[in-house]
């Protein structure tokens, strides 16, 4: 059976992951080109951030900079998982450096990614890589010490704030004092921002800092942390017993589908087909639609989008109730 043949009956998972492994393979003239033509676009962006004559264009460049670096984060993401480029060293110096820029320093990046992958939709253990998640039983028996953190993890200034506390902090600071021989470019990461902080401040003034180097990347961090956030966090998630957990049912039931139009489905390099993406981590960005279109098991996924309804309603969802099979909010006092 190929993969656009619809099965007389459900595939196994098995089977599924079979099917979408027509997908797994990359034109590397189309990985360079997406690569080399998202660096473009950013250069030219970021640019404008830096260099127009008004403030208002300098800020809409700086907007569009930020949104570009997350579609460059997705070339990174891809590479890191091994769908696009494995093996070029060119790919590798210009990426590994990128991770760097954008503090995702390679080490902790791909050790928390994977280890997330692997893991998806487990109360326990599930918060390595992710937003720690628990159930309604389990958030009764916490102290109110460990509620706070909860609760501070998972609010939405969090998330707004990534630059600082999902990057920086999660990303650079903490991995670095857990293992500082281990994560070494954690460590480079933060050294390599601050002093660009401190050199542009010096050279340029705030005001160039503010608009040419911080707002483009705290656009793309705040965006990427809440992309990540609502693929795992949305009203039609299941999560799983553990005892009943498999990797199938964690990509379909688990991971949402985020409807976007042509130009946002451009600028976040098509993650929002992110069931897609877990079933097969090894397809590359540019196949995702693809593969969803041929696939009859991937065309009726839970879904969510950029509308601010649907903000909303992913930033309501805290805890997992297991006895209603859904994600629930804080209970009342």
């Amino acid at each position: 059976m190929s993969a656009t043949e619809t099965p007389s009956s459900t595939r196994t998972e098995k089977e599924l992951i079979a099917a979408s492994r027509t997908f797994a393979i990359e034109s590397k003239a189309k990985s360079w080109a997406m690569l080399l033509g998202t660096l473009g676009v950013l250069a030219a962006f970021w640019a404008g951030a830096a260099l127009l004559p008004y403030t208002a264009l300098r800020l809409l460049s700086g907007v569009l900079a930020g949104l570009t670096i997350v579609r460059m984060f997705i070339v990174y993401h891809d590479y890191m998982h091994g769908a696009i480029l494995r093996g070029s060293g060119a790919a590798r110096a210009i990426l590994y450096a990128y991770g760097i820029l954008v503090m995702t320093p390679p080490r902790v990046w791909k050790e928390t990614h994977n280890y997330h992958h692997a893991n998806t939709a487990k109360i326990i253990g599930s918060h390595v890589g992710s937003y720690i998640m628990v159930t309604t039983g389990m958030w009764a028996k916490m102290s109110g010490r460990e509620r706070f953190m909860y609760k501070a993890v998972r609010h939405p200034l969090t998330i707004l704030f990534g630059y600082f506390t999902v990057f920086m902090l999660g990303m650079g600071v903490s991995p670095f004092l857990r293992s500082p021989k281990k994560n070494w470019d954690s460590a480079l990461s933060l050294v390599f921002n601050w002093t660009m902080t401190a050199l542009i401040i010096w050279k340029f003034g705030f005001v160039a800092f503010l608009l040419g180097y911080f707002v483009p990347l705290a656009v793309a961090m705040a965006s990427g942390a809440y992309l990540f956030y609502a693929q795992h966090n949305f009203p039609e998630m299941n999560v799983q017993p553990r005892h009943e957990w498999s990797y199938g049912r964690a990509a379909l039931e688990s991971s949402s589908y985020m409807k976007m139009g042509a130009v946002m489905r451009w600028f976040t390099g098509n993650i929002g087909f992110h069931h897609v993406h877990h079933l097969n981590q090894q397809i590359p960005f540019y196949r995702l639609p693809e593969a969803m279109a041929a696939i009859p098991e991937l065309q009726d996924p839970p879904t969510t989008s950029l509308g601010l309804s649907d903000i909303l309603n992913c930033f309501k969802l805290k805890l997992w109730d297991p006895d209603a099979g859904k994600m629930v909010g804080y209970p009342e006092a």
